[in-house]
């Protein structure tokens, strides 16, 4: 444990400023982690000793747990025993589920499409055929499955896999036609090969293309059935090694199905044709339907239809059998979804899908293929969902889906995580969703219920916010290692509909998903909830357990942005500069809200991007919309998307910000407290006027994406591909997009130079709307302004100026406000890009708290705002609050991310926070309740004279500085080649510390206060928008981002959770008893076939087939067994585990043979006294009397 001195000049001391003489941090290639600390201020010192308690001991990098459904599958798998499901997708991830809390992520290292899957069927293990002609075997008896062997072929190509039940040995099929087949236990190629040449006939001339099928017969486990693409089948005899029946047919196959008596099979076609066939008379087939053609005169073909893509014929006992295939639909039905048909005697069921179908699987009672199928459910795999249908039940209903395969229902545009929440919100949560749930499901248990999960040692509540392109807000109970949902609020029911045909008026801002949801803003104590869309609004939410009908309260904010005066600099130092007063545009009153008409027509203005409803709404139980404000377009140009937000229910107070400047609204009493322009938050309390900006030229819109700030010095082609609307953020888009489109798709983007201001202040009633401008006349700052800039004193804070090249960025970092020149021409728009609520010191000298808001900018700088809130004795629903900026003034690196703070102690203070009650709670003794503050702190720790810690951090560097004084303590340059793109101050282990995700990928941990690296892993580089728009820290050593479209990656930065990460897994496989085969009589074993004495061991084995050729495939030992070590090390708990599945496999092994025994002697016992009955009833017959 060690020990940090840290010192507090006395007020009145100037310290010289730290991050100027710092040396850079991070080195050239990763540009992160290695920044330099230095601690500042040595006038007046006094001394406070704060123990650190976390080291670097405490954290590790660790993958935990994927949600959400598989990106782009491409194949299903299922073990009828285990009752597991695996999916394979062309991103080489195979996906492995069971019952819930079974859900495990594997990855093959070559990244290639996942093209089969096969369970070895309660054995715990798994096949997998991948793109590039390499085969895996995979161990499923360990929490994280891990390959065993792999089988690399070299000069053919893998198209088709089949492994009998109980065999261990596999046939593969492959594009040339040939049959290859692999031992299983040592993944070894037999020398024992079926070629297409000697399968076919000897007179056909045409090769019959890919093996598409392949299939033991469940009558003879001697013959194999083999399916070409051509529409040639060939029933191979695996004893004579010849082909003992061919059949062929004009239609090309898709796949094949036998029929579990053996004696029957059935094609499905490209046509959209079935055939069944026989195997007495394979010449033509015993039948022939097109299921969805349309009926023909006699003597004329069916008309053709779609491919059926796949077919199962599965029998049933006492009911006629299903038939169930995917495509096949008529052609002139183009606009038809894709479908399911389900045949069952005479009824053809049809089932529309919402997408397209990848593959389908029939789940069977039985394993094994020579009994009656006895299908019980359909798993449906779709390209965006998972689907098993029901086919126990006439309507066919589909199952409950346990698992979270909707994240993607509307594309996920940003997340919030929150650990260690109030325990009760997740109960509430889901007593309010669960009302609005989905009915009609079937009323059985989902089928997939195999493996075993427990809730181990993690027990603290976790809750996962997901906000969507369409409007729609999920929560999500992430606890255990799990996701479901609790509660769905759609944010567009506060908005009108768009009517088709109206021109574009209300959403001209954004062309599509003009709900999309952009940030959102959580505080679980109180349950307020506030939204931004991209639209440029902000929804307040308050949670209620009451229905209402009310109309919904709005705000029109009107946000001017206009042109700054071009001010002379010094004579000796001022270039001559041309007369630009052609280029801009004349100056207008904020007073007036009437439309502007230019030469081309009437100009926008005044008018909100999207229209609230004016009626009583509807609100059910759970967030009701308490307040919702807009900004309005101006002058034609419409409002900037919002880039930073925040609310405190304690204070009342909502602050949002863009590129133009900041909004404080009152949402108790519904007004509007400050509007104004990001520089004249300096010039209402700064005697120096800031640097002029550039002048407007010709309205030029400028796209500089805020939200990736210095992404293009560093990225520039990314930069070019990323800035796109909500709705690809799912997808890179390389397509160039339009300057004025992209100007509004850009989530920050900024327009035009100079500063926007607004009225001050307004209110609203109920149901009315108001606009800033019809509210009362504005002053401005005054018609005249100074001709010249005062220069700034040399105790002036720096600011960093953004340019174009990289060079002059790093030179700009040290140019200080009074560099007029350096502005002309330069896109000086300052974003505010970080807001922060909490009790601090305002101003430099104050000797008490009082409440602030803290200011970030995209320049680096950091405002503090005053807010003067009524006493607790007077009504804070009618006095008045004033909001004025106090004048402090700090400064960073880089734009600014994250603020927090910490008492002299060094413990982190929490925001204060208003208790939860229902505002619509009808109790007589809650309408006299008074509201109740948490300010999470006590009287005694903020004493007169006493100091706290604040923690800035931005894009490059991180500070903390000392309160009342502002001096800088310590500083750490985190990156100079690089940028942060997410950093949190967050508590684990009850000590707080800064978390920080880097654009190149680093992941960085550092103490508070003294900001000293704790962790510095390489773990992800930015390679999509998406990373960067969803990435978050948390509480407890949590972290989440969005890894495709469809999927949700959780992992952790916590030493202690990486180490019992085995015990929160779930077990994918457990010791299950193989059901027994069913009696086949005697007579029936007699003469039913030979498959019961077919030896594969010695067909294929080494010693009769020969060694295949080393140049054929190459064998890979896998990682496996090393692995396993690993697991198995992984705790006492686990030992013991894997030690009594041991026992309980050992002892089931000698169960199984014990019964096997037992039958034997039966069955030796009824032979020989049938036997002996035959002796006595023949022995006293003559030969002639037979």
């Amino acid at each position: 444990m060690k020990k940090f001195n840290f010192r507090k000049v006395l007020d009145g001391l100037t310290a010289s400023a730290p991050g100027s003489g710092g040396s850079s941090g991070g080195n050239s290639g990763g540009g992160a982690g290695s920044g330099s600390i230095h601690p500042g201020g040595t006038a007046g010192v006094l001394r406070e000793e704060i123990q650190e308690t976390l080291t670097s001991e405490y954290f590790q990098i660790c993958k935990t747990v994927r949600h959400g459904f598989p990106y782009q599958p491409t194949t299903l798998a299922f073990d009828p025993v285990q009752k597991i499901l695996a999916i394979g997708t062309r991103t080489g991830a195979i996906r492995i589920l069971g019952r819930p809390g079974v859900d495990c992520y594997c990855q093959h290292e070559s990244g290639a499409a996942v093209l089969q899957l096969q369970f070895l069927i309660n054995e715990g293990a798994l096949v997998s055929a991948s793109s590039d002609d390499t085969l895996h075997l995979w161990n499923l008896r360990q929490k994280r499955p891990a390959i065993l062997h792999s089988l690399k072929f070299n000069r053919e190509r893998i198209t088709y896999c089949h492994l009998p039940f109980q065999s261990k040995w596999l046939y593969v099929g492959t594009e040339r036609g040939n049959t290859h087949i692999v031992n299983i236990e040592s993944f070894i190629l037999s020398g024992y090969v079926i070629m297409w040449n000697k399968a076919i006939e000897l007179s056909t001339k045409t090769h019959p293309g890919p093996v598409v099928h392949l299939s033991d017969s469940p009558r003879d486990e001697g013959k194999l059935l083999i399916g070409y693409e051509n529409g040639t089948v060939v029933f191979w005899d695996l004893k004579s090694k010849r082909a003992e029946l061919r059949v062929y047919y004009d239609e090309a196959i898709h796949s094949i199905d036998w029929h579990h008596e053996g004696k029957q099979f059935m094609c499905s076609h490209s046509d959209g044709s079935l055939t069944l066939w026989n195997l007495k008379n394979p010449s033509r087939p015993f039948q022939t339907t097109i299921p969805h053609g349309k009926s023909q005169r006699e003597g004329r073909k069916s008309e053709s239809c779609k491919p059926i893509l796949k077919v199962e014929y599965k029998t049933c006992r006492n009911s006629e059998p299903f038939i169930i295939f995917s495509g096949g639909l008529s052609y002139d039905k183009a606009c038809r979804r894709p479908s399911l048909t389900i045949m069952h005697g005479k009824a053809i069921t049809v089932l529309e899908m919402d997408h397209p179908i990848v593959e389908f699987l029939t789940l069977c009672e039985t394993p094994y293929p020579n009994e009656f199928q006895e299908p019980y459910a359909v798993a449906v795999l779709l390209e965006k969902d998972l689907i098993v249908v029901d086919l126990t039940q006439t309507n066919f209903p589909i199952f409950e889906n346990p698992y979270p395969m909707d994240i993607h229902e509307s594309p996920v545009t940003c997340t919030a995580y929150f650990a260690d929440c109030p325990p009760d919100l997740i109960l509430v949560l889901y007593s309010i969703g669960v009302k609005h749930k989905k009915q009609g499901y079937s009323t059985k248990e989902w089928p997939v219920s195999g493996g075993a999960w427990n809730l181990g040692a993690q027990t603290y509540p976790e809750i996962i916010i997901t906000g969507h392109a369409d409007g729609s807000i999920k929560f999500w109970d992430a606890s255990a290692m799990t996701l479901q949902m609790l509660y769905k609020l759609k944010t567009s029911k506060v908005f009108e509909k768009q009517k088709i045909g109206d021109g574009k008026q209300a959403c001209e801002i954004v062309e599509e998903d003009p709900f999309a949801v952009q940030m959102i803003y959580w505080c679980p104590e109180s349950r307020i909830f506030c939204v931004s869309g991209v639209s440029a609004y902000v929804i307040i939410y308050k949670f209620s357990r009451h229905e209402i009908t009310t109309e919904i309260v709005s705000l029109e904010v009107r946000l001017q942005c206009d042109v700054e005066d071009i001010i002379t600099p010094e004579p000796e130092t001022s270039p001559p500069f041309p007369d630009l007063s052609s280029q801009l545009p004349s100056s207008r009153s904020l007073s007036g809200s009437t439309n502007t008409v230019s030469s081309e027509g009437i100009t926008k203005d005044s008018i909100p991007c999207l229209n609230v409803k004016t009626r009583p709404v509807r609100m059910p139980p759970g967030y009701q919309a308490d307040l919702v404000i807009q900004l309005v377009w101006v002058d034609g140009e419409p409002p900037q998307q919002i880039t930073s937000l925040a609310i405190s229910s304690a204070y009342g107070i909502v602050a949002f910000g863009n590129c133009n400047g900041l909004v404080i609204v009152d949402f108790i009493q519904k007004t509007v407290l400050l509007s104004m322009g990001t520089i004249d938050l300096y010039r209402s309390s700064d005697l120096y006027q800031r640097q002029p900006r550039s002048p407007r030229k010709n309205k030029q819109f400028i796209a500089d994406n805020f939200c990736m700030r210095g992404l293009s010095n560093f990225y520039p082609d990314l930069t070019k591909r990323i800035r796109t609307s909500y709705q690809s953020l799912t997808e890179l888009n390389d397509s160039p997009v339009p300057l004025e489109l992209e100007r509004c798709k850009s989530p920050t983007s900024d327009h035009v130079n100079g500063h926007c201001t607004s009225p001050t202040s307004q209110s609203c009633s109920s149901g009315k709307r108001l606009s800033s401008a019809d509210v009362s006349k504005v002053n401005r700052w005054g018609p005249g302004r100074p001709p010249f800039r005062k220069a700034q004193s040399a105790a002036c804070m720096e600011i960093s100026l953004p340019v174009t090249t990289e060079e002059n960025r790093e030179n700009a970092y040290n140019r200080s406000r009074s560099s007029s020149i350096s502005s002309i021409d330069k896109d000086s728009k300052e974003a505010v890009t970080a807001l922060y609520f909490m009790e601090s010191f305002a101003r430099k000298n104050d000797s008490t708290i009082s409440p602030c808001l803290f200011v970030g900018t995209s320049l680096g700088m950091v405002l503090v705002i005053s807010l003067n809130l009524p006493s607790a004795e007077e009504p804070r629903f009618t006095e008045p609050v004033m909001v004025l900026p106090s004048g402090t003034f700090l400064s960073l690196k880089g734009a600014v991310l994250t603020f927090s703070c910490m008492d002299r102690t060094g413990s982190l203070m929490q925001p204060p926070y208003e208790v939860w009650r229902d505002p619509n709670n009808t109790d007589e003794n809650e309408k006299t309740w008074k509201r109740k503050l948490v300010m999470n702190y006590s009287s005694s720790s903020q004493e007169i004279g006493d100091h706290q810690y604040t923690i800035i951090c931005s894009e490059k560097q991180a500070k903390v500085f000392s309160l009342p004084s502002q001096t800088c303590l310590y500083v750490h340059n985190i990156t100079e080649t690089s940028f942060i793109l997410q950093a949190n101050v967050v508590v684990m282990c009850n000590s707080a510390c800064l978390a920080c995700f880097c654009a190149n990928g680093h992941i960085m941990i550092m103490s508070l206060p003294s900001l000293r690296p704790m962790l510095d892993v390489n773990y992800l580089p930015l390679t999509d928008m998406r990373i960067a728009r969803t990435f978050c820290f948390t509480n407890e050593g949590q972290a989440l981002y969005l890894v495709s479209p469809t999927e949700i990656q959780r992992l952790t930065y916590s030493q202690e959770m990486c180490d019992n990460i085995q015990d929160m897994l779930g077990d994918l496989f457990t010791p299950i008893e193989t059901p027994e085969a069913q009696n086949r009589g005697f007579l029936k074993g007699l003469f039913g076939g030979s498959g019961q004495t077919f030896d594969r061991e010695e067909l294929f084995g080494e010693a009769s087939a020969g060694k295949a050729s080393r140049s054929l495939a190459q064998h890979i030992p896998g990682p496996g067994s090393i692995e396993g070590m690993k697991g198995a090390a992984g705790g006492v708990m686990g030992e013991l585990t894997r030690a009594r599945i041991a026992l309980d496999e050992r002892g089931q092994r000698l169960g199984e043979l014990e019964e096997k025994t037992a039958g034997m002697m039966t069955s030796a016992e009824a032979f020989s006294k049938h036997a002996h009955e035959l002796m006595l009833k023949y022995k006293d017959k003559k030969w002639y009397q037979f």
